[in-house]
């Protein structure tokens, strides 16, 4: 079975109804299951849950702390190209938004990859518009191994692949793979995916599962919250990442949270994510999924992010740029995917990290 067979099941799920009727006695049952089961999952992300956030906080810090210790990973994001075909409603890339596009020739991704490392970096995150007529596949297997000399990991944010063709990538020095389905509810998907392979759902939704058979070590997921109703939306990324933790078993699993922010030519958000319920959906996630990276960007405020790394986060990026070339050449006029929200840079987050307690992790995996 794959994850689109098993997500199937809730395409007529009554979550309103559900989440209405879930009262505080449901959470308590709930909170106290050393195995949480999906139904205890629903409970921990309803309204009835949020006089128990204090505990649910104190068990999900001690859950990270067995699995994770008290280590927080450090990443930068890469952009090297900002060419897309695809016509997505919320996205600065998108084919409709008229800018100069731009692609890094590999000696520019060299002299961006210098730049990050000097930082301490070691975990890098190259990322593309959706447009494979621009950047084929010798483009991005070259693109890789440029920076597996000067990254101990490579992780991939492009556009999805098939099995062979990740396995390529693999082979140049790729080991993780980040994909988001964005949304998971199939109508709004296709009402914000107007144009372009990004608006196969299903080819899409089982992205991830083609990366974990591809042989990468560590698979990324989760929904931009903003599109689609919040607790569905948290409830569907929580369930895939379980389906996937359990399908593969030697995949570390790691879930996201990016909340819309403002793109160039975007769409306003349809759903609002506060910060409170931000804070549940972690928390909720963590007792559904102890061994679960928790990955927070720059999308979110410095103080806001300083405040989630005692609630379970794992891993953070820092000092960065959403613009191809940002670290090198970036200028006034360019155009980023969204703007962030923590401008802090590597250091700086670094210290953030000491000073609450962690200890930053700039490497924690060496290609071999």
């Amino acid at each position: 079975m794959n994850f689109l067979e098993f997500a199937d099941r809730f395409e007529s799920f009554d979550f309103d109804g559900y989440f209405n009727a879930v009262t505080e006695a449901d959470v308590q049952r709930s909170l106290d299951r050393d195995i949480p089961d999906i139904y205890d999952f629903l409970n921990l992300l309803s309204d009835a849950a949020v006089p128990f956030l204090e505990p649910m906080a104190v068990r999900a810090g001690q859950i990270t702390r067995q699995y994770f210790g008290r280590t927080v990973g450090i990443y930068a994001p890469m952009y090297i190209s900002d060419y897309c075909s695809n016509y997505c409603t919320y996205c600065g890339f998108n084919c409709r938004t008229k800018f100069e596009r731009t692609k890094l020739s590999l000696d520019q991704i060299e002299e961006e990859a210098k730049v990050v490392a000097q930082t301490g970096i070691r975990h890098i995150l190259v990322l593309t518009g959706e447009a494979p007529d621009k950047t084929p596949m010798s483009y991005l297997e070259d693109a890789v191994r440029v920076l597996a000399r000067h990254f101990s990991s490579v992780s991939l944010e492009i556009f999805p692949m098939d099995e062979d063709e990740y396995r390529v990538l693999k082979n140049a020095g790729a080991d993780s793979l980040t994909i988001y389905q964005e949304v998971y509810d199939r109508k709004i998907y296709s009402q914000v995916h107007l144009k372009g392979r990004k608006s196969d759902y299903a080819y899409r939704i089982l992205t991830p599962e083609r990366g974990a058979r591809a042989g990468f070590r560590a698979v990324n997921i989760g929904p931009l919250f903003g599109l689609g109703p919040v607790k569905r939306e948290a409830f569907m990324a929580g369930i895939h990442a379980k389906f996937l933790e359990q399908k593969f078993g030697d995949v570390e699993i790691s879930l996201s949270l990016p909340r819309m922010t403002k793109a160039k030519g975007g769409i306003a958000p349809g759903y609002e994510l506060t910060d409170l319920y931000f804070v549940q959906i972690m928390l909720a996630w963590r007792l559904f999924m102890p061994r679960l990276g928790i990955t927070i960007s720059t999308r979110e405020s410095a103080d806001f992010r300083d405040r989630l790394i005692h609630l379970g986060a794992t891993r953070y990026s820092a000092g960065s740029r959403t613009e191809v070339g940002g670290y090198t050449r970036a200028a006034e006029d360019s155009t980023p995917q969204f703007e962030i929200t923590d401008t802090r840079d590597v250091a700086q987050i670094a210290e953030m990290i000491h000073r609450s307690g962690f200890q930053p992790v700039f490497k924690d995996w060496e290609i071999l």
